[in-house]
């Protein structure tokens, strides 16, 4: 069966850096643009970026850009989030995800059909 499972987060303080990885199984990998999405306290899903697997183009959220890299290693099955000169407001849950696209009626339809448990990143002093 698929499965995500997310590691690597921890308390850092604001200005550090963590990296989090994504362990994946019972599916092609290679096959998939794979996401990471964040939970802050309180509020709702935010997407953080994506990587596609082919060309590698990565896509972020502007609140995360030019501090968060998304890397990937297909062979491996795994999914990686390097996050650099964090800030008490990157505290969250975060996710890795599937992304499956389907054309449907003449546009693309995305959804993520797979979650891992997530993993807490918590940003003090």
């Amino acid at each position: 069966q698929v499965q995500l499972v997310e590691s690597g987060g921890g308390l850092v303080q604001p200005g550090g850096s963590l990296r989090l990885s994504c362990a994946t199984s019972g599916f092609t990998f290679s096959n998939y643009v794979m996401s990471w999405v964040r939970q802050a306290p309180g509020k709702g899903l935010e997407w953080v970026g994506e990587m596609n697997p082919v060309s590698k183009l990565t896509y972020y959220a502007d609140s995360v850009k030019g501090r968060f890299a998304i890397s990937r290693d297909n062979a491996k099955n795994m999914l990686y989030l390097e996050m650099n000169s964090l800030k008490p407001e990157d505290t969250a849950l975060y996710y890795c995800a599937r992304k499956e696209s389907e054309y449907s009626g003449g546009s693309w339809l995305d959804r993520y059909d797979y979650w891992g448990q997530g993993t807490q990143v918590t940003v003090s002093s």
